[in-house]
């Protein structure tokens, strides 16, 4: 009769050990969870992540067409529409003809919608210190480098 090897503190007795989680599955995890949670952050701010994603877009490159703006933000050139005109007729953006390519329109935030942002930036950094609660500084970069990297290289 072999015994069983004596239950470690990581492995209770009677439970038995959980399989090791794939990393797509661990980032896919993360990504609902942080989706769920910034969704009903920004909800009292009157925002959705489409939204706040489509802002921090355009506050980072200044201004660009509504393909570019989907591409960056994850959406489709529909939704992306939407998303502008919602936030058109509550004065966030503005459109400009294109000087350039005349089929082309340029969205751009306001400064009222550049304030509505920064509203919702510490919102957002408020559910990551959450996030990152126990972890040192220097590994938190260094997570932060390696999944952009997993992003470049899905990206190819």
């Amino acid at each position: 009769m072999t015994k069983k090897p004596a239950p470690t503190p990581e492995e209770p007795a009677g439970r038995k050990r959980r399989p090791t989680l794939r990393l797509a599955y661990v980032i896919g995890s993360l990504d609902r969870i942080l989706r769920r949670r910034m969704t009903e952050a920004l909800a009292p701010l009157g925002l959705t992540l489409s939204q706040f994603t489509a802002m921090s877009v355009l506050d980072a490159r200044g201004q660009a067409s509504n393909a570019q703006l989907a591409e960056r933000s994850l959406i489709t050139p529909q939704s992306a529409n939407e998303v502008m005109n919602a936030m058109a007729t509550r004065g966030w953006i503005t459109r400009e003809p294109d000087p350039t390519h005349g089929r082309i329109v340029l969205l751009q935030l306001t400064d009222e919608g550049r304030d509505v942002l920064r509203q919702c930036e510490q919102v957002v950094r408020a559910l990551e210190t959450q996030m990152l609660a126990g972890i040192e500084a220097d590994v938190a970069s260094s997570v932060q480098g390696h999944l952009e990297t997993f992003v470049r290289n899905l990206r190819r």
